[in-house]
């Protein structure tokens, strides 16, 4: 159902601090020709903290409308407060998205029952399957393994982006989930190691810029073609590491920018654009792995 290189998709803005859909319905377009294997609109990498709900669904309409069914969209549902997760599913019920991805509530550090009865609620509402994320090192809070395996008995949550970067947890979550369950990496440094131990794909920063590149990669790693998956690996590894010199989104736009797939590199506030020393580092990072 999900697997392979899927993009989380940065949303552009213009110099007005508005949603820039030119340069949205710009980026869907290159992900569909280069071969991605999904987008998902407004997740963290979005800035979805920073949207309104009303534009928060205005984006993702959008990206639907844009793909036009040639490309998989699932819609970034998270939040800190648990009723405006299950407003942003009830809103995108049976608009035609793929699913659901829910990072855990950040700030408020909830128990592990706290996050079960979360994303029951969620999954309560949801007509589409629900993809849990666990991001700790933004959000302060660990989905632990054993809540994952709790949440995988409810018939839609079917999948989980981990972001940890722990490559210990793929056959913890294996064993304790079963083989049905989804296992994406939310990291691009260890994305491609991610697969090789069993997962089924990325949900990628670097796939913003690189994303023929990252889904050439992760149709390899299908085939067993690992040696020359790596090849290619190495090559983005300067991105993987890169692309988060400072808080991403914001060294992600800032490439994006300078490859002209979007007409500004604006962040909205608190996020501030990438600094003046920072920006030969990301420069660099581009020209070493071959896309600037």
């Amino acid at each position: 159902m999900f697997s392979g290189s899927i993009v989380a998709l940065i949303t552009p803005f213009n110099q007005e601090d508005e949603v820039d859909y030119a340069s949205l319905k710009k980026l869907v377009e290159y992900h569909i020709a280069a071969g991605s294997s999904g987008i998902v609109a407004v997740g963290t990498t979005g800035e979805s903290s920073t949207l309104s709900i009303e534009e928060h669904v205005k984006v993702v309409l959008k990206t639907l409308e844009f793909a036009d069914g040639r490309i998989p969209v699932i819609a970034g549902t998270g939040a800190n407060a648990t009723h405006e997760s299950v407003t942003f599913s009830r809103l995108l019920n049976n608009t035609g998205i793929a699913g659901c991805l829910s990072v855990t509530p950040y700030y408020n550090k909830p128990t592990q029952e706290g996050l079960y009865q979360h994303y029951k609620a969620i999954a309560d509402v949801s007509e589409v399957p629900l993809i849990l994320y666990n991001v700790p090192g933004r959000t302060a809070v660990d989905l632990k393994p054993e809540t994952v395996a709790r949440l995988s008995e409810i018939d839609n949550i079917v999948a989980l982006k981990d972001a940890t970067g722990d490559l210990s947890r793929i056959a913890i979550h294996r064993e304790l989930c079963g083989e049905d369950f989804i296992l994406l990496s939310g990291d691009d440094s260890t994305g491609l190691d991610f697969v090789k131990m069993g997962g089924q794909g990325v949900i990628s920063v670097t796939n913003n810029i690189a994303a023929a590149d990252m889904a050439t990669m992760f149709r390899l790693a299908s085939e067993g073609k690992f040696d020359e998956a790596e090849v290619i690996n190495q090559r983005l590894m300067p991105l993987h590491k890169n692309l988060f010199v400072e808080s991403s989104p914001i060294p992600v736009k800032w490439a994006a920018h300078k490859l002209g797939l979007i007409d500004h590199g604006s962040l909205r506030l608190p996020l501030t654009e990438l600094s003046d020393n920072a920006q030969p580092i990301v420069s660099q990072a581009m020209t070493d792995a071959g896309i600037y």
